[in-house]
């Protein structure tokens, strides 16, 4: 009998674990498309800059996409609050399908608005609107995502299960890349930025509609329909608002201390790395996409790795891990890689910073949604992170390209330094969330 039993329970486990798998691979497709999309913005923007915006030098034209980058970034603060309200109230599954219809909407406006040349100020109007649906999108779907992978997550492996939100992010845009070299293999380099850049919006807004039908199937997680039985029955700031959030700034301000480095160095070395390698070190725009192919190919090998390691020793060692290290290399990285135009030595100058940045990328949604209980989970990764990207990862592009306007590119590196040493003093101070966290808690429930 006792044997039965253990045979039972064996079996159960692992329906359970091929469950969770199940659930997360739903949910990673679905972020994967969702950051292609967003991606896809600055893979292509050096060959549509000239299309939406009047004929001017490419730093000005890439200042104009940079801003516009920067705007999309506003609305993911608007997108963590409606879209993490919607999630503590409604659910992970039902925010989770609603992000990437936005998306998919963004994409579709993108692919088909006409050129400047064709209906003049209407094509930046237009692309701003879209940016604006795709900020609204992803801010949405981080808090989002990083909470349902959390929740859904094994105990014990809830590291290694949510690295996959950043490994699917860095994979979008791997995709968005790959994309963007074989049209470099099949097209003109004119062609490309006639009508080719334009593929790219198409296949994300076709892929979105996929992602759609896959997340209906998804299970919502246990965490929040026990949390919607207890707030049906119980008093107090309705699940998800802004009143109950409040009630944990300590929390809050976690989030946006340890996101603050994290995010600006994060979107130096991969986002602003590509128009950096072409516009001041002088590699040409088809190897500065292989560069950043193969980086970010050995960056999304890291991250599970990483997750897995943080469930071994903790969270917080590999975090003031990544404010030493982070703090030590930009300066030295970036200055090295504004003198070549070897593409070996510039893969190097990226993929060493990018490795140190996985200490940090791999834990990241973890860590949030440890600090918050399921009432608020969602929002609270979401809002606070939301308004620290747009403050500082949304607005390297546009800082970055400034200096260099100004005659002063090499302000940005200490900047971001300076940054990663605030971000630094934030992990030295705060607790190991994986010990006695809200997560770990309600599983025992």
């Amino acid at each position: 009998m006792a044997t039965q039993t253990t045979t039972a329970d064996t079996r159960k486990s692992r329906q359970g674990e091929r469950r969770v798998v199940s659930n997360i691979m739903r949910g990673s497709i679905g972020n994967l498309i969702e950051w292609y999309d967003w991606y896809a913005y600055t893979a292509f923007s050096v060959y549509f800059a000239a299309a939406f915006f009047p004929s001017g030098d490419q730093t000005a034209q890439l200042l104009n996409t940079a801003a516009v980058f920067a705007v999309g970034f506003l609305m993911r603060p608007i997108g963590g609050w409606v879209l993490g309200r919607y999630a503590d109230r409604r659910g992970r599954r039902s925010a989770l399908t609603l992000s990437v219809t936005l998306m998919a909407a963004g994409s579709l406006i993108v692919a088909l608005t006409p050129s400047y040349d064709t209906i003049g100020v209407v094509a930046p109007v237009l692309l701003v609107t879209a940016r604006l649906l795709q900020g609204l999108s992803v801010g949405g779907e981080y808090s989002t995502s990083a909470t349902y992978m959390s929740e859904v997550a094994s105990p014990g492996r809830r590291g290694y299960y949510s690295s996959f939100q950043y490994v699917t992010l860095i994979a979008g845009q791997l995709t968005a890349l790959g994309l963007q070299i074989i049209l470099q293999q099949l097209l003109s380099g004119t062609q490309m930025e006639s009508w080719g850049w334009r593929i790219a919006f198409v296949v994300g807004a076709a892929g979105a509609i996929v992602v759609l039908w896959l997340r209906r199937g998804m299970d919502e997680s246990e965490s929040f329909e026990r949390a919607a039985a207890e707030g049906e029955k119980g008093s107090g700031p309705a699940r998800g608002s802004l009143r109950m959030l409040l009630s944990y700034p300590r929390q809050c301000l976690i989030v946006v201390g340890l996101t603050m480095g994290g995010t600006l160095f994060f979107y130096t070395y991969t986002t602003y790395l590509q128009k950096f390698m072409v516009n001041t070190s002088g590699i040409a725009k088809p190897t500065a996409a292989w560069i950043n192919f193969f980086a970010l190919l050995v960056f999304v090998l890291l991250q599970p790795v990483m997750g897995l390691l943080s469930d071994r020793i903790g969270r917080r060692p590999m975090l003031i891990g990544f404010g030493v290290l982070g703090a030590i290399v930009v300066v030295p990285s970036l200055t090295l890689l504004s003198h070549t135009s070897d593409p070996v030595y510039a893969f190097l100058l990226m993929v060493g910073p990018l490795a140190v940045s996985s200490l940090y990328t791999s834990i990241s949604a973890v860590v949030k949604a440890e600090l918050f209980p399921t009432s608020i989970r969602a929002l609270g990764v979401g809002l606070p992170y939301a308004l620290t990207v747009a403050l500082f990862g949304g607005t390297a592009e546009y800082v970055a390209l400034w200096f260099k306007d100004a005659g002063h590119e090499s302000w940005y590196f200490y900047y971001v330094t300076a940054c990663v040493l605030v971000s630094l003093l934030v992990y030295i101070r705060m607790r190991e969330t994986s010990d006695g966290s809200p997560l770990e808690s309600e599983a025992k429930d």
